[in-house]
């Protein structure tokens, strides 16, 4: 039905996460309404959004090209206590409820075989690295609590128990099979309040 510069904008707007046909549809209708400027300016967000952002070299958050992220370049942060997340999203799930006080590693995803991902598709061997030159003596896995999520936790409490490490994981209170980024801040905050122990069940 539509050709040419419009399609194409649909077809891309389609390519995004949660957004459908209809959807992609709306936005492009709407994007040719506003002001050229307003179009330009979300153009050049895009760009520079690209261009100027990579990876933390600590924590693996996202940062701005070359430094480290607001986290990790704060001093006044514990640094023997690390948080693993899967998603850099979930860190600000977790800070948003102003009951960790520690850094952060993100894992950039959860084992699931069924997709292909495991323990060398996600940041384990990072997250191994850390430990002895931070002095770390806790590691809180606040995975997804989900089948994914769960089996993350598994494995890297396997990988980090024999170092003489606190092992430790978010209490009940999530969901199973939600999000942290969709957690309200008192369920999450309660969730970390009442994290336990990982212990293998024999």
């Amino acid at each position: 039905m539509y050709t040419g510069s419009l399609r194409r904008l649909i077809d891309e707007m389609g390519r995004l996460p949660g957004i459908g046909p209809k959807s992609a549809q709306r936005i492009a209708f709407h994007l040719l309404k506003v002001p050229e400027d307003d179009a330009r300016r979300l153009a050049a967000a895009i760009v520079e959004v690209k261009e100027n952002t990579s990876l933390c070299a600590i924590c693996l958050n996202v940062a701005d090209t070359g430094e480290l992220c607001p986290i990790c370049a704060d001093q006044r942060r514990d640094t023997s206590t690390l948080c693993v997340v899967e998603d850099p999203r979930d860190i600000v799930a977790v800070e948003r409820t102003n009951q960790f006080h520690g850094r952060y590693h993100v894992l950039h995803g959860a084992l699931n075989p069924l997709e292909g991902i495991g323990p060398d598709q996600i940041k384990a061997a990072e997250l191994l690295a850390r430990l002895e030159p931070e002095g770390v003596t806790e590691v809180i896995l606040c995975t997804n609590p989900n089948l994914e999520g769960e089996a993350t936790a598994l494995y890297l409490s396997r990988l980090l128990s024999p170092l003489g490490i606190a092992v430790t994981r978010i209490a009940s209170g999530l969901p199973v099979g939600g999000d942290l980024e969709y957690a309200d801040e008192l369920t999450l905050g309660r969730a970390l309040e009442g994290r336990r122990s990982v212990v293998e069940s024999s």
